[in-house]
């Protein structure tokens, strides 16, 4: 449905478009040739925005609640409830990958002690959804913390610089910060050694963005792609280890910085 929606608004910017050209005074032919162009660029666009990395079943499942955990579908996304109260923990999903992609790691971080808000982002991108975490009410909480997979996490670190006053470390999940994060930011950094996808050295010229005491930790055989639940993604390599263990791993490694 989401992508009909972009196709009927592509669809309709075309017609307004269209309305404008006949307007301008250039040749017939000059006038095919633009539109034809523009034609192109938003048909492309479509398929841009309409293909992407689907949950799996296992993804799905981590979206039921139990005894432990209440998952409640909300404005945002959805919200992984557990027994902590003090703690939030917003998460900012990875470029072109379904959000609910990633329901296993964030129902394992509200098992190890979070409240974790999934964050659905526009046309699966977080560019376009940068301050979707002001939709989300942080008040009661003593503790707040962002986090963000690949791209979700280069926007989520840009989201915290500029409410430093409001969320108290950073998670990068094979992601890196293009801001300059303040000095008295938490910030934990954790890749996969087989990660086939992140610019290693576009992160490590970003690590001078990060305070000195950041946390980094690399995940022996992880990749990129294991985060989420999605499969494959295009130009990562194959795991040495299963997406259990490292989600476990990932969890592990953030709860007791934040602890």
């Amino acid at each position: 449905l989401k992508s009909c929606a972009v196709i009927s608004r592509s669809a309709a910017v075309s017609l307004l478009f269209w309305k404008y050209i006949m307007k301008i005074k250039l040749s017939r032919r000059r006038k095919v040739i633009l539109i034809s162009a523009v034609l192109a660029v938003l048909f492309g666009l479509c398929i841009f925005l309409g293909t992407y990395y689907h949950a799996d079943d296992t993804a799905l499942a981590a979206l039921v609640s139990d005894d432990d955990i209440c998952v409640e579908q909300t404005s945002y996304g959805w919200l992984f409830d557990g027994a902590n109260e003090d703690d939030l923990l917003i998460f900012y999903p990875g470029a072109r990958v379904e959000a609910s992609a990633y329901a296993p790691l964030c129902r394992q971080l509200a098992v190890s002690g979070f409240d974790v808000c999934l964050v659905e982002m526009p046309f699966r991108l977080s560019i376009f959804g940068k301050d979707k975490a002001d939709d989300i009410v942080v008040e009661g909480y003593k503790h707040r913390y962002i986090c963000g997979h690949s791209l979700g996490g280069v926007t989520a670190a840009a989201y915290a610089d500029e409410h430093c006053d409001m969320i108290d470390g950073v998670v990068l999940l094979a992601s890196y910060t293009a801001t300059e994060l303040d000095d008295g930011m938490k910030v934990v950094l954790v890749y996969g050694s087989q990660d086939g996808v992140m610019n290693k050295d576009r992160f490590d010229k970003c690590l001078d963005n990060v305070p000195d005491d950041r946390l980094l930790h690399i995940i022996d055989g992880g990749n990129h792609s294991q985060f989420g639940s999605y499969g494959l993604q295009h130009g990562d390599n194959e795991a040495d280890i299963g997406m259990e263990r490292q989600i476990d791993e990932t969890v592990e490694v953030i709860s007791e910085a934040f602890r």
